[in-house]
């Protein structure tokens, strides 16, 4: 563990500009592995994927022993192809949420981790969240992809498992389990298990109870800044690098996300169109408001929260498309062109896996309509877009009722390869859009910030900075008015689902 002859090392060594650190994104599909420099330019990067695996409709697993080679591989790369790694000081992992990841009196692995777009437990989630004081304490609506429904599934489903478990890790906590030997979990990821009190920053004896679990079975809470460990004796040696290594707490990944691009004060946030959609905004202090369905978690800093609107398929709607159609999605967009038109008359709704903002519905599926004989591919990619666009604002008018606020948005994720998707959300919300010009600035450049601030105890605010930010793509104001009424159609279109599903 982390202790004061690491902390007398690290202090001798502060001005050395060969000090490097290691940020870890365990995502749903793979790892990203990004090393930076004592000023936090990168050095280098690379990527490992992994497979998920759907046993049952409705069904998401990971094996973690998939994570562990992912890591071992990435490591060897980037100690092989720059000399700076030899001189790592602190690492941090950005890991994705809500997974449960069950271990035995001996660290084994008792089953496959059960991932946050699985929704096997929305019975029990809704058990869960109708239970006295659960929304109070947790401060968010027990959501089916949350850890405590998870444990409750296992317990009537797997009752032979749930009686071995020792420890549930998140997938972040376990890799820093293989990193530093130690069972500890930082306060965002914690946020969105439903047993953290989220004002409070600490495990709620009453939700553990209403969740059928103990104390001993909880890691132990650190901040995101903290150091959670220090790196393992035999990884040290096998990697070549200090014996005083420092390990981060780490973070969710869309709170490393915050930290990579500088979200950290109110009016500070981002739109991230990955596989899932997330609107996201820094808040100053603790006001949660589960019945908007928005999330409010703990930030990676001490004594700062966020909130943050999730819908489930952002990107995965264009992938979908493109698995069906055979054509890649950079194409599909392609086909449109730079220039925004008015919605289009075929209309998408993105609910493939269900939604959670605004709605918690995890029966809900998508759906066009408006298709004629003439229908092409291209009115059919437009209308993804447009549903995408219109299922962010969803959460962005959660968040405005909040009274969060926002000058512009920082754009990041794959999607953001698209200026005419970027220009759709703009005008959509009728709000700027802005995307790094260049360099870093996703979860792993934030996991590697948070390992530099506990190696280094470092200052927040002079590491936590923003990136630098082309022009901002500004809402089109003479296609306003179309927008406006094509998401009114939007949110009919749901309620009319729900009075009669099909």
């Amino acid at each position: 563990m982390y202790d004061k002859f690491c902390s007398n090392t690290m202090d001798g060594q502060r001005g050395d500009a060969r000090m490097s650190y290691l940020g870890l994104d365990l995502g749903t599909s793979g790892l990203r592995a990004l090393l930076v420099d004592d000023q936090g330019a990168p050095i280098g990067s690379t990527e490992r994927d992994y497979p998920l695996s759907h046993p049952h409709p409705g069904w998401s697993e990971q094996a973690p022993t998939d994570w562990i080679a992912a890591l071992d591989s990435a490591v060897e790369e980037l100690r092989a192809t720059h000399p700076q790694f030899s001189a790592l000081r602190g690492i941090g992992v950005a890991g994705q949420m809500h997974g449960a990841t069950l271990l035995d009196a001996d660290d084994s692995v008792l089953r496959p981790c059960i991932l946050w777009n699985d929704s096997r437990s929305h019975a029990e989630a809704t058990v869960l969240d109708q239970a006295p004081n659960v929304r109070r304490l947790s401060g968010n609506i027990v959501f089916p992809g949350f850890t405590a429904p998870k444990l409750e599934w296992v317990r009537t489903h797997e009752p032979e498992i749930y009686d071995r478990i020792a420890k549930v890790l998140l997938p972040a906590g376990y890799l820093n389990l293989y990193l530093t030997g130690e069972h500890v979990s930082d306060m965002s990821d914690s946020a969105g298990t439903s047993w953290l009190d989220v004002g409070e920053r600490t495990w709620s004896g009453e939700l553990l109870t209403t969740g059928h679990m103990r104390l001993d079975q909880m890691p132990r809470l650190v901040e995101g800044t903290e150091a959670a460990g220090t790196l393992r004796p035999e990884l040290a040696k096998r990697w070549g690098v200090s014996a005083c290594v420092v390990v981060a707490g780490g973070a969710g990944d869309n709170a490393a996300a915050a930290c990579g691009i500088g979200a950290m004060n109110e009016g500070q946030g981002f739109v991230s169109l990955g596989t899932s959609g997330v609107l996201l905004a820094a808040r100053d202090g603790y006001a949660p408001a589960p019945e908007t369905a928005l999330h409010t978690f703990c930030h990676a800093v001490p004594g700062r929260w966020y909130q943050m609107g999730v819908m489930l398929s952002a990107t995965d709607s264009l992938n979908w498309f493109s698995r069906i159609t055979g054509s890649k999605p950079a194409d599909l967009t392609a086909e449109l062109g730079p220039t925004i038109q008015a919605p289009s008359g075929v209309k998408f709704q993105p609910y493939l896996s269900g939604e959670r903002t605004p709605h918690n519905d995890a029966n809900v599926r998508g759906n066009f309509a408006g298709l004629g004989a003439a229908t092409s591919r291209r009115d059919m990619t437009r209308a993804i877009l447009e549903g995408v666009a219109f299922g962010l604002r969803d959460s962005f008018e959660a968040l405005r009722s909040t009274n969060a606020h926002f000058d512009e948005l920082i754009a990041i994720g794959g999607g953001t390869r698209s200026i005419y998707w970027l220009s759709v959300i703009a005008t959509s919300l009728d709000i700027p859009i802005r995307v790094p010009s260049s360099g870093e600035f996703g979860a792993a450049l934030g996991a590697a910030r948070l390992g530099m601030i506990a190696a280094e105890s470092a200052e927040v605010t002079q590491v936590m900075t923003p990136p630098r930010l082309a022009e901002p793509i500004m809402p089109v104001q003479n296609l306003r008015h179309a927008y406006d009424d094509a998401y009114s159609k939007f949110r009919a279109a749901y309620a009319w689902q729900k009075e009669a599903p099909y």
